[in-house]
């Protein structure tokens, strides 16, 4: 009713709907309230407020507190994680109290910023006496487009709901095409599309994930010394791909204020949306489900690895163009044998795919060739991408402290949010996620709980300290993606399979 008939698009669609994505939260008299699982009738006669009907000084303080501590990014999660917020300050909760907060954002996902953040802001727009600092305009989105390869915003609109994402903007009338059984299909409204579809709600399955690939047979009277074999995994990015075309004309970018970390470099919506277009003579509007977005979105390609400590060996790697090259840099004298995989697609393209995973293994055998695997409960990795960026990464009991040099800062925050970010995607790749995918290839799990992203709740404290450079600015995340995961990954003492479990 808020998005399809009233237009409200600050009420934002991530999971279609399976009410555990939390960004179209809206609070009813005063409570909130996840929109996309709450029936019409349910609030006949009660005060229904999105982010952008807060009052003036709750506007002004929260999207003043997600600025100020870097809380958001693509901001599409955001309107519906502050409304919930608003919602628990308006009833008197602590929100300077972590366990008060997690507990509020277990209802929500956000890929992007890692939790910390949001959590800092929470305590900031609850303090009567906290400052917002005066950010650089122009330095701030300038390192968030080098960490995100394309121009992304963070401005008060962007935390309030006001920022057009690819399925938004679209004129009266637009007509509404979703996936079907045969190829899209188009109708005047979402619903009446989804019916035509024969949409079945996806649901978690009960099928364990597991690695797709065994670990080959080390030669004959011998064993490997670094085993690792990984599972599928989804990349979660909580803006399923959509675009909208107008005839004779250029589509919306799916990709909109930044997210998906590459998972949308290849997205097809804004062809199949242009060339719809075109064919009806008609404005048309292409929008993936959560789960169209699952079973055809990108997945880093599993791999399976047995290694001696000189570095020999054999890891075999979903085909994927590009990742034999990666994984031959980083590790030489390794055999590659690219598999034909039964699954989604696999791509190179997402946040240091291959790339982070060379770099565990080639960690860990350092490690192994110096007699050095372990230092007392915590590991500390040190890691330089292509770019130039270096990520020092220690984990341990007090958490994960991350050491940052990506040439000129430009703007602390920024570059602080995006290094947390990278840091709470990698703890959480190595610990926990995992897709449960057949032997014939089908996704079974198709709901956002099921991909297994570490809640706000389950994340250790990130410190990040970030060193002044005079050097050109490049981007962090890979680097700090690649650290963190292998001193995770090394604290656990390198086990043969992920998840690695908590």
């Amino acid at each position: 009713m808020l998005r399809d008939r009233l237009g409200i698009e600050a009420v934002l669609d991530g999971c279609s709907p399976q009410g555990q994505c939390g960004c179209c939260t809206v609070l009813v008299d005063d409570a909130p309230r996840v929109a996309c699982v709450t029936p019409a009738r349910r609030v006949a006669g009660r005060h229904v407020t999105t982010a952008a009907g807060l009052s003036a000084d709750e506007q002004h303080r929260w999207s003043g507190a997600f600025l100020a501590c870097g809380a958001t990014q693509c901001g599409f999660c955001t309107p519906g994680i502050v409304c919930r917020l608003v919602g628990h300050e308006r009833r008197g909760a602590d929100l300077s109290d972590r366990a008060t907060v997690d507990r509020a954002l277990a209802a929500h996902l956000c890929r992007c910023t890692g939790w910390q953040t949001i959590r800092e802001a929470a305590a900031h727009a609850a303090s009567p006496s906290a400052e917002t600092h005066d950010r650089d305009p122009e330095a701030a989105p300038r390192r968030a487009s080098i960490e995100t390869g394309g121009p992304q915003r963070s401005v008060p609109v962007s935390v309030l709901g006001a920022l057009d994402f690819g399925a938004d903007g679209a004129p009266p009338g637009t007509l509404t095409a979703v996936a079907g059984p045969d190829g899209l299909i188009h109708a005047e409204s979402l619903t009446e599309a989804r019916r035509q579809a024969g949409k079945v709600q996806g649901r978690r399955t009960t099928l364990e994930p597991v690695p797709p690939i065994q670990i080959p047979e080390p030669p004959p009277g011998t064993q490997w010394d670094i085993r690792l074999a990984t599972c599928w995994t989804e990349p979660g990015y909580l803006e399923t791909d959509a675009a909208w075309c107008e005839p004779g004309a250029q589509p919306s970018d799916p990709l909109a204020n930044g997210g998906a970390f590459g998972g949308k470099k290849s997205s097809p919506v804004r062809d199949e949306a242009q060339h719809l277009a075109n064919d009806l003579g008609h404005p048309v509007r292409v929008l993936w489900s959560r789960e169209d977005t699952v079973r055809r979105g990108p997945k880093r390609p599993p791999l399976a690895a047995g290694l001696h400590t000189d570095g020999t060996g054999i890891i075999r790697i979903a085909r994927t163009p590009g990742a034999t090259e990666v994984l031959q840099s980083v590790l030489p004298n390794a055999e590659i044998v690219e598999v034909d995989l039964p699954g989604p697609p696999t791509s190179m393209d997402l946040r240091a795919a291959v790339w982070a995973e060379a770099q565990m293994l080639a960690t860990a055998l350092n490690r192994l060739q110096s007699g050095k695997w372990l230092n007392a409960g915590t590991t500390t990795v040190e890691i330089t991408s292509s770019e130039g960026a270096l990520a020092q990464a220690t984990v341990g009991p007090a958490g994960i402290e991350v050491q940052v040099d990506a040439g000129d800062p430009l703007d602390m925050t920024t570059l602080r949010s995006y290094a947390i970010g990278a840091s709470h995607m990698a703890w959480s790749w190595v610990t926990s996620e995992a897709l449960a995918v057949d032997a014939d290839g089908e996704v079974h799990d198709l709901t956002i709980r099921s991909f297994r992203i570490a809640r706000s709740a389950d994340t250790p404290h990130i410190q990040v300290t970030i060193e002044p450079s005079q050097r050109p600015p490049v981007p962090a995340g890979d680097a700090v993606f690649a650290a963190v995961a292998a001193a995770t990954w090394l604290n656990r003492g390198a086990p043969a399979h992920l998840p690695t479990g908590r």
